[in-house]
């Protein structure tokens, strides 16, 4: 949801954005760390740390149905713990990224991309109790690095709030903390989960079902973060041992599912990208409000975050960076570039001329690891950059770096309004309705491999006559 900032905040690749730009990205599970002594009571003081928190990982979604089901799921998880006096409270968070974390003061936190990707009630239901095992646990105070994970959440929120350059690296650092419990915290969130989870009356399974399909989402912690090494446990490893775990519950064949109840209050929730904020299709990106639109190279995977579009080859190698600014009026492209970038521009590597119609200016940089090829391109008042990476010396540089740049262009109001948001639909299987059929109804990239996604279906499982299924719509 790349947003303009107001003039005199243009200076966005600091030492900061940098690293967001040069790093990796981070999914599902953990916490942010507050204080250790901090109230484990939801009140006034910790209100604020909520506040921006939620601004900053894109605001509180509004689904009053769903609302209300987490809310009964969490008082429902709470009561089953060995501390069923301490007080849970739950947002869902209006992004598309698979995430869910806790606060040591009794906040939790889901996202609708997470939401989209549970199949009932007990699959998200083991998603909290996961997290409030994190916070009865008292994982977070056990932690070295307790003050500086506070330290960050207080520089995301002030960032966010004041709409700084370091905003959309800080959001993205923040996100990277979310999975850094230890491999034997983690475990043992997820065993004392499901213990919870079954005393509940949740369907045990759920835990293993859940984790199943966020290995397939290719978004866990451990896949993400870039962290594969013996102190993270790998997610077939949860699975394995959530599924052990769940054998060993008394509710191992009785335990309550709720998918119909679930499907229900899923209904009509937003899928993807929200179009006011910049939608991400496969390797294209177009901003119907700001009316811009690019495509990345080949074998690119790009993230809409607050304050740029991130790109990352998949070895990790080259990376792109694409963002807005209000610049001062009159100031030239050449005084934008080179006041935005902070390292050395290359003398003589500064050239002008022209994008789609559009004015641009382009130049090298050479870091220390990586060398950079940066440009201003101008659309009526904004100034867009796109600055493209690679680590060493790789020869495709300008040839990725010309590609991209050649594909900016303005998006006009007709097709601006001809981008419509996605939400989910819950549809009731026919007799010979078959997930090919399904999947051919949802206008996104890569629809069977989405459709079997949300719905937790190997692909060359049957469709069941008469079950609901969740698909994709305008």
């Amino acid at each position: 949801m790349i947003r303009t900032r107001r003039p005199g905040s243009t200076g966005i690749l600091g030492s900061l954005m940098l690293a967001a730009f040069l790093a990796g990205c981070s999914g599902f599970g953990g916490d942010v760390s507050l204080p250790a002594n901090a109230p484990r009571v939801i009140g006034p003081d910790r209100d604020r740390d909520h506040v921006r928190l939620v601004r900053a990982f894109g605001g509180e979604g509004r689904a009053p149905q769903l609302q209300q089901l987490l809310t009964d799921v969490t008082n429902r998880l709470v009561m089953a713990t060995d501390r069923p006096d301490e007080a849970f409270q739950i947002t869902i968070l209006n992004s598309p990224v698979v995430n869910a974390f806790a606060l040591p003061n009794g906040r939790l936190y889901v996202t609708r991309g997470l939401l989209a990707l549970a199949s009932d009630t007990s699959e998200v239901a083991a998603v909290l109790s996961h997290e409030i095992a994190h916070v009865t646990l008292r994982h977070a105070s056990q932690r070295s690095e307790l003050q500086a994970r506070s330290a960050l959440i207080e520089r995301v929120a002030e960032n966010v709030l004041n709409d700084a350059e370091e905003a959309a690296m800080a959001q993205n650092q923040a996100r990277s903390t979310l999975a850094s419990f230890s491999r034997a915290q983690e475990l043992e969130a997820d065993q004392t989960g499901v213990k919870v989870l079954a005393r509940a009356g949740f369907d045990p399974f759920g835990a293993p079902r859940f984790l199943t399909s966020l290995g397939r989402s290719g978004t866990s912690s451990d896949s993400q973060t870039g962290d594969r090494s013996a102190s993270h446990p790998s997610t077939n490893d949860r699975v394995s041992r959530a599924l052990q775990a769940a054998r060993r519950t008394e509710l191992a064949d009785t335990g309550e599912t709720g998918r119909l109840a679930y499907l229900t209050a899923l209904e009509g929730l937003a899928y993807g990208d929200d179009p006011a904020d910049g939608v991400v299709k496969g390797r294209r990106f177009i901003h119907s409000r700001l009316g811009v639109a690019f495509e990345a190279p080949d074998g690119f995977s790009l993230e809409n975050t607050s304050q740029a579009v991130l790109g990352s080859s998949g070895d990790g190698d080259r990376r792109l960076l694409f963002d807005a600014a209000d610049t001062p009026e009159g100031q030239s492209l050449e005084d934008v570039l080179r006041s935005t970038w902070t390292d050395t521009v290359e003398p003589g590597t500064l050239t002008t001329g022209t994008v789609n119609g559009l004015p641009v200016v382009t130049a090298l940089s050479n870091g220390k690891e990586w060398t950079f090829r940066l440009s201003a391109i101008r659309i009526g008042s904004t100034t867009y950059r796109l600055i493209m990476a690679t680590r060493g010396n790789r020869g495709d540089l300008e040839s990725i770096f010309q590609q991209t740049l050649n594909s900016v262009r303005q998006v006009q109001p007709e097709e601006a309004r001809r981008i419509r948001p996605l939400k989910l639909q819950v549809v009731t299987a026919q007799r010979g309705d078959t997930a090919q059929a399904l999947a051919a109804r949802m206008p996104i990239d890569r629809p069977l491999e989405r459709f079997l996604l949300i719905n937790g279906l190997d692909r060359n499982a049957p469709l069941k006559v008469g079950e609901r299924y969740k698909i994709v719509v305008e």
